[in-house]
């Protein structure tokens, strides 16, 4: 009875191993038969890759090791008011009868920034005069600061461009200097100078007031 159970174990070990050989021969003889179709798959999508960046390169940027300051200044600017202005702006070259073959048009919308505060490195102390209980503060004028794009909101929407011409290199340049100068046009017409004043003498107010000055008053500039 133990020799039938011995060679029974036996006759299990040599089936399983006979299964585990053919299982890996099987394995084997498939992976070297679906190498080739990989290999090719793989070409395919190194192909593709190098397609897909010829046609969409991917810009490379690399400043300058060198860098050169020009200046540098001490600033005293209370600023008190700041605009976020959009725009949009249109500019065209080579339009007329003969646009379709060399006319070169961009819509851009402009995203920009317009602060405005008081330079307080103008305000000296002849501009102060503290008499009976009484602080008079004549306030520098209002101005402004900072009117620029945001580059990483501002875009070209839309370029249209002639059959038999090439994109003009400056339009982009000359579109965006004139979405800044109208940026800053449409804050200045909105009273941002006025507001900057009055948020000014708002402020300075409630600091005198923490000095030890609760009655102060603004004088206008006549300049």
């Amino acid at each position: 009875m133990k020799n039938n159970n011995l060679l029974s174990i036996l006759i299990l070990v040599v089936i399983a191993l006979a299964a585990y050989f053919i299982v890996q021969t099987v394995r084997e003889a498939s992976q070297a038969a679906t190498a080739p179709f990989q290999q090719v798959n793989q070409a395919n999508q190194a192909l593709q890759t190098q397609m897909a960046n010829l046609l969409n390169p991917t810009p490379t940027i690399v400043p300058d090791p060198i860098t050169y300051i020009n200046e540098i200044r001490a600033l005293a600017r209370l600023e008190t008011i700041q605009y976020s202005v959009e725009k949009v702006i249109t500019g065209e070259t080579g339009g007329g009868t003969f646009s379709t073959f060399f006319g070169d048009k961009i819509l851009f919308v402009g995203h920009g920034t317009v602060i405005a505060g008081i330079d307080m490195e103008k305000l000296t102390p002849e501009h102060m005069r503290y008499e009976n209980g009484v602080l008079t503060v004549q306030l520098p004028p209002a101005e402004i600061f900072i009117a620029t794009l945001d580059n990483e909101k501002s875009y070209v929407y839309d370029r249209e461009t002639g059959l038999l011409t090439k994109p003009d290199p400056n339009l982009e340049t000359l579109v965006r200097q004139k979405a800044e100068e109208e940026i800053l046009k449409a804050a200045l017409e909105d009273g941002i100078l006025e507001q900057a004043q009055i948020n000014a003498e708002a402020y300075l107010f409630r600091f005198f007031a923490a000095l030890g000055f609760p009655n102060t008053i603004f004088l206008q500039d006549p300049n």
